[in-house]
């Protein structure tokens, strides 16, 4: 008799997903974690009193996969404003989305990024995106982010003064190189949710997602070392199971899984600054539409979520995509620029490098859902394997589980 039916590999959202399917079906399962921890990509530290997540990240309540698992009401979320504002030379252009803040739709149209024209077609595709089914969305035909703005019409002025700046802290691309499926997916979840924070930090997510699983059943500080049909080797010694789940990130799992193809990543990095004084009244994305290129965009996260920051005192949140990370006193003068401000008397917390943040998603990406199954009783799950994002993860593993339970039921 085998030791459990299944092993999940991995605790990160992925694996945790893929836990909770495999617990809801009452199926026996264990799960293995290398870490001291649960959550993977998405950890929370605490610095000084400030929460400090490991690069600026977010939840958008309109990923599906998300509210099936997590009561998002319990998560005490702070919000972001549905829009961004748009540093032009000596001016902020504030841009929202008119469905979420009707009053900021006329000075979103006279805004001087773009013309009109291009304001009126991006809203339209936004719309599209926003209303059009997902299906039909991955029906059309595939092209990059990029050429799909301009297939839309849009000028390079609305493109690189708006669209560049904030795709690239969300796709972490700032080529736009992207899928358009996924930019499509993507931009329907921003048109159709709303932006949060964890009052406890995005840890509070792997949190709330591991929080009806059985303890016993999750070893951390158990790496696995070896994975084949039925069994899975770790430096204690071998468990065998009917499945196995890999659920760790693509460079992992290309190292479990030999044949799995090898995913590129994209990197960011995020610096976190204190003050006592908010440059910016409002929680919403600052973004450079200098062009310079640096600064994929800034944020005043207290303002969403004042848990995040002691009392009387401000977290900033700087990104800036890619591998090369400026030195701080680069990105200070940036932020100087940006905010139209001093900020000489903010303190530097910390800067957080995230190597391996999000898997490239280059086309031709098809309907975003690879294959889980990989025969022989194991199976892959990861947001390699759907969306670059924290749905992709979510709905991947609770896929992969989905191809298990198939499986075992034959059996």
């Amino acid at each position: 008799m085998p030791d459990t039916d299944v092993v999940v590999v991995g605790g990160g959202l992925a694996g945790l997903a893929a836990a909770r399917r495999l617990h809801r079906a009452g199926v026996p399962w264990r799960l293995l974690e290398a870490g001291d921890r649960l959550g993977g990509r998405v950890a929370t530290d605490r610095v000084d009193g400030f929460l400090l997540d490991r690069g600026f990240q977010v939840l958008n309540t309109a990923y599906p996969r998300l509210t099936g698992l997590v009561d998002l009401g319990a998560l005490d979320l702070g919000w972001f404003t549905s829009g961004v504002l748009v540093r032009r030379g000596d001016r902020l252009e504030r841009l929202v989305n008119p469905l979420r803040e009707p009053t900021g739709a006329p000075g979103t149209l006279t805004a001087g990024i773009g013309s009109l024209t291009d304001r009126l077609r991006f809203a339209a595709l936004a719309a599209g995106y926003a209303t059009v089914p997902v299906g039909r969305l991955l029906d059309t035909p595939e092209t990059s982010a990029e050429k799909a703005l301009r297939r839309a019409g849009l000028s390079d002025a609305i493109i690189e003064e708006l669209l560049r700046p904030f795709l690239s802290g969300v796709l972490l691309d700032r080529e736009l190189a992207t899928s358009s499926h996924v930019l499509a997916v993507v931009m329907r979840s921003f048109a159709r949710g709303r932006i949060g924070l964890p009052a406890d930090g995005m840890a509070a997510l792997p949190r709330a997602l591991a929080a009806p699983l059985p303890a016993e059943l999750i070893e951390l500080n158990t790496p696995v070392t070896q994975v084949a049909p039925g069994r899975v080797r770790t430096p204690s010694g071998e468990i065998t199971c009917r499945a196995v789940v890999v659920a760790v990130d693509p460079p992992a799992a290309a190292t479990l899984l030999p044949g799995l193809p090898r995913v590129r990543m994209h990197a960011y990095t995020t610096y976190y600054h204190r003050t006592d004084t908010a440059p910016l009244d409002e929680p919403i994305l600052l973004l450079d539409g200098d062009r310079r290129e640096l600064v994929a965009n800034t944020v005043v996260v207290s303002r969403a979520a004042p848990t995040y920051a002691p009392d009387g005192e401000h977290l900033i949140a700087t990104s800036v995509v890619g591998p090369q990370a400026p030195p701080e006193p680069v990105i200070r003068r940036e932020l100087d620029r940006l905010y139209g401000r001093s900020t000489a008397d903010w303190t530097h917390l910390t800067t957080v490098a995230v190597p391996d943040a999000l898997p490239a998603a280059p086309p031709p990406q098809g309907r975003l859902r690879k294959p889980v199954a990989l025969g022989d009783g194991l199976y892959v799950a990861g947001d390699h394997r759907d969306s670059p994002s924290i749905q992709g993860a979510l709905a991947s593993g609770w896929r992969a589980v989905g191809a298990v339970l198939a499986e075992l039921r034959r059996a």
